[in-house]
């Protein structure tokens, strides 16, 4: 089974974190090694980034980094849709994705690459984007998890706030989807249990 990183790296992005490298002289007896620590801060929007539907506090329905079930993100049936847009394209629209798919999507995971090759970054911000009916058509869907390399307009036109009050968990600047060589794969997300966090940096990985 191929299995492909899904990760957008965490250093040289737009919220790349401090780290802070320690090292620390340990001692016991006869034994004396060096100890490396390190310290971290970083914004939840470092890399690639998992968003529960807390990230917006009106749509928080109890759902954290902490006691998320693991059948919601590890080794999910995930569908994938591709198209193949370019910088600023603009609306995507649920004929669209119904015509990439060639159907409805019924799996708990969804993938949407829409920017080809195109990592996120490299498209005019949020100049490729799901429009109100591509929006239904995803809730419409069923899925729980969400990957997609777009999501909303610079208008703010709700993309989030829709998905989320639809209880629809999302991952946000995935890389390399159009190497997802099948129609359908299992998708992990791996990250930090973290008490009452509703966004935080994760390892994405597809098997197919």
């Amino acid at each position: 089974m191929a299995q492909v990183d899904l990760t957008m790296d965490f250093l040289g992005e737009r919220f790349a974190p401090e780290i802070r490298r320690e090292e620390r002289i340990l001692e016991s007896g006869t034994v004396s090694y060096t100890g490396v620590v390190y310290t971290m801060t970083h914004d939840g929007m470092s890399g690639t980034y998992i968003d529960f539907p807390g990230h917006i506090a009106e749509t928080d329905n109890g759902l954290y980094a902490d006691n998320c079930p693991l059948d919601m993100v590890f080794r999910v049936p995930a569908s994938v849709v591709r198209l193949n847009k370019k910088s600023g394209d603009g609306a995507v629209s649920a004929a669209e994705l119904e015509a990439a798919f060639g159907g409805k999507v019924t799996t708990p995971a969804m993938i949407i690459n829409a920017l080809g090759k195109m990592n996120p970054l490299e498209m005019e911000k949020r100049s490729v984007f799901l429009d109100d009916s591509a929006i239904e058509w995803i809730i419409d869907s069923k899925c729980r998890l969400l990957i997609s390399d777009i999501y909303e307009s610079e208008a703010l036109h709700g993309v989030f706030l829709k998905l989320f009050g639809a209880g629809i968990t999302t991952v946000c600047l995935p890389v390399n989807l159009y190497s997802l060589q099948a129609r359908e794969v299992l998708v992990t997300a791996l990250f930090a249990r973290m008490p009452q966090v509703t966004q935080l940096p994760c390892r994405l990985v597809a098997e197919f």
